[in-house]
């Protein structure tokens, strides 16, 4: 099975999953300062929105009004999107799991909030573990650690997707604490140096991840993609 993951900046990801669009968190530019694409220039089967909040949920709607990609969120979320005109949705909530025809996608815990862009109540913020059939992805979305996420990675995670930014989410240290908990293979580092507030050094946290765990970091520039 072929996946590629291609980073757009800030916690926006695009995954090609055997042909399949799949884009995480959409927020594009002009929205996102470190995006140098707009999202008219993006293709998508599929949206996972993590959460409400506008730095992850910009540019859903009209990403998602453009390419009729299938938005997969919480209830309230789903619910939402509808009152904007999005009819095309799948709503899930924490720990349940559906077969979609590129992944099993089920959504995890998130300690965070979800308050979507109007004010509307946005309800639980989550994240999500896409299975294959050969290949395991962790997208946390913006959390807090907590140490259940051992049980996401009790079954293997080939790549680990998490925040590091710290002040709104998990900082380095706590980052790195959850790669104990996670054990992936590879971690990819997001939700970081958007802003003053989530400046952090993620090359010194990348060097702390080699030598003090078996996980490998990929820190990645805006529009590079990994090909697993």
């Amino acid at each position: 099975m072929s996946i590629a993951i291609t980073y757009h900046g800030h916690a926006t990801f695009s995954l090609d999953i055997d042909g399949t669009k799949v884009v995480v968190d959409p927020f594009f530019a002009p929205n996102n300062p470190l995006a140098t694409v707009k999202q008219e220039a993006i293709s998508a089967d599929y949206i996972l929105q993590t959460h409400g909040h506008g730095d992850h949920i910009a540019d859903t709607v009209p990403l998602a009004k453009r390419t009729g990609a299938t938005v997969i969120a919480n209830f309230e979320i789903v619910n939402w999107l509808g009152s904007k005109g999005v009819d095309n949705t799948h709503p899930m909530h924490i720990g349940g799991g559906y077969k979609h025809p590129f992944a099993h996608v089920k959504m995890t815990h998130a300690i965070h909030g979800s308050g979507l862009p109007d004010g509307s109540y946005g309800g639980n913020p989550g994240g999500f573990l896409l299975t294959t059939d050969s290949t395991r992805i962790y997208i946390a979305g913006d959390t807090a650690l907590y140490s259940d996420m051992a049980l996401t990675g009790a079954h293997g995670i080939d790549v680990a997707i998490i925040p590091i930014g710290d002040n709104f989410t998990m900082g380095p240290d706590d980052a790195l604490l959850a790669l104990g908990y996670l054990k992936p293979k590879v971690v990819i580092p997001c939700h970081y140096n958007t802003w003053p507030y989530i400046e952090v050094d993620v090359n010194g946290w990348a060097d702390r991840v080699s030598a003090e765990t078996d996980v490998k970091p990929i820190v990645m520039t805006v529009e590079q993609t990994y090909q697993l």
